[in-house]
């Protein structure tokens, strides 16, 4: 149990975290595939797009770059699409990008009552019908790893591979009971910006990490409604893999810190085709470490491009 009381804190931290700004970054069930069309194209910094996901709250994203596949960019819990601004350019240069606002966070509607994993994934779905690209990879970080595993199955044939950040580390582990998500969610029930902030600071960076960096991403976290954050750490907590994975049938990618381990051994059990690299001791490497961060992103996108292509 010492690992799931570790893990737990993990998630509550990689509530998995996110917010509504990032910290000073150091770096600048549709099944068919729509008719083949010209990638969208937009440059840095053009106006956001909207769409509707099916409960009818709507979804903000924005479009760079262009080619094929099409980089969806998940943010995590209580973050939003800032927090890949570090990871926009260099991937814009090879693929079309997409960054996009969950439900509740950043620009993002949040006339939503039902604030689970299934509904944030339907989000994704939405956002993804709306862009042209033939193929999709799509990358989520920490509670967005679970968000991009869950609307892959929305998305058919369409998504060609997955890279999660900091996530996943409990598939193949029972979903926690009731009672003990309830005491790892009390504190934030009862002070949840005193809490968030606790979270990141103690269990998010290493102990040497850019202090600046560091309060910026905790204060940013705690900006997030509780109404929002709370049930979405619940729902998060409550997550069975269990029934999702048989419908998986692309690679999945994980870029995890060695914050908490990850058993690769166990999640290829119930992932065949899951591959494991170990970067960083931060919950934000795309923060802390943007350029090996990138690097490494960009190889795991390219090994899934060259796969789909055999």
């Amino acid at each position: 149990m010492g690992y799931r009381v570790r893990l737990g804190a993990l998630l509550l931290g990689a509530v998995t975290a996110c917010s509504q700004h990032p910290g000073p970054a150091p770096a600048p069930g549709a099944t068919t595939a729509p008719a083949a069309a010209a990638p969208a194209v937009a440059p840095p910094g053009a106006g956001p797009r909207i769409v509707m996901s099916p409960d009818f709250v709507h979804i903000e994203y924005r479009l760079y770059g262009h080619g094929e596949p099409a980089v969806l960019l998940v943010h995590g819990w209580a973050c939003d699409a800032d927090y890949w601004q570090g990871q926009i350019e260099p991937l814009a240069a090879h693929y079309t990008v997409v960054a996009m606002n969950l439900a509740g966070h950043g620009a993002s509607g949040s006339n939503r009552s039902d604030w689970s994993i299934a509904n944030y994934a339907q989000d994704v779905a939405a956002v993804a019908r709306d862009i042209p690209n033939r193929h999709l990879v799509l990358v989520g970080h920490s509670m967005g790893g679970a968000v991009v595993l869950a609307a892959t199955p929305l998305l058919g044939d369409r998504v060609i591979g997955i890279i999660a950040v900091e996530a996943l580390r409990t598939v193949g582990l029972p979903p926690l009971k009731a009672r003990d998500i309830e005491q790892r969610v009390a504190p934030f029930r009862a002070d949840f910006i005193g809490a968030t902030r606790h979270m990141v600071t103690t269990s998010l960076f290493p102990k040497d990490a850019d202090h600046l960096l560091v309060q910026k991403v905790a204060y940013d976290m705690s900006l997030e409604p509780a109404a929002v954050a709370v049930p979405s750490m619940q729902a998060l907590l409550a997550m069975d893999f269990a029934p999702l994975l048989p419908a998986i049938h692309v690679p999945v990618y994980a870029i995890n810190s060695d914050l908490v381990p990850t058993d690769a051994a166990r999640i290829s059990k119930a992932l065949p085709d899951f591959s494991l690299d170990v970067l960083g001791h931060s919950h934000f490497p795309m923060l802390e470490a943007p350029q090996r961060f990138n690097a490494r992103l960009l190889q795991d996108l390219g090994a899934i491009a060259a796969r789909a292509a055999h």
